[in-house]
């Protein structure tokens, strides 16, 4: 039997070839790409989120039970009785023990009850929470056209809640 040799060409290149026929990116090529995403990625949400109607209510009811709640778990934590004060003609909150303003947009319509105990004045007044769990209970609505939100307190248990309240009609 008789054995047969085959010559084959190997995809190896010799040494010295020029190699500039490679294609591919450059590593600034993909910099530039990147930088770019980024840019975009930062300055269009924002231009989104602004345009879509309701976001900034909802986000300003979700900024506020996030306030009460956290008021609500440092009075269980710390032993001690804890608020969130609201001044409605401020358009701006504060929780006790910190020294920050949140601050509430001015396209927003916010309606406040509360314990009259909790009133001070006619446009401040707060939602006090207990070491027990409990609560002076209340509610902030806040509204913008037809849209609302109640951010709901229960006195007894000091639940937080926020209700999608239906238009007046």
């Amino acid at each position: 039997m008789a054995v047969r040799a085959v010559k084959v060409k190997a995809g190896i290149s010799p040494a010295g070839n020029d190699l500039s026929r490679i294609t591919g990116f450059t590593l600034l090529e993909l910099l530039v790409v990147m930088a770019l995403a980024a840019i975009l990625m930062t300055l269009v949400p924002p231009m989104i989120s602004s345009s879509l109607p309701g976001v900034q209510l909802k986000s300003a009811a979700r900024e506020l039970a996030a306030g009460l709640r956290y008021a609500r778990s440092h009075a269980l934590t710390s032993h001690e009785t804890a608020a969130l004060t609201l001044d409605v003609k401020k358009r701006n909150f504060q929780i006790s023990g910190r020294q920050k303003h949140y601050s509430i947009p001015d396209s927003l319509h916010i309606n406040l009850l509360t314990a009259e105990s909790e009133t001070r004045g006619e446009y401040v007044g707060a939602i006090r929470f207990f070491p027990d769990g409990g609560s002076t209970g209340g509610r902030i609505t806040l509204s913008q056209g037809e849209r609302a939100f109640g951010v709901d307190v229960d006195w007894l248990t000091g639940r937080v809640r926020i209700l999608d309240l239906e238009p007046e009609s």
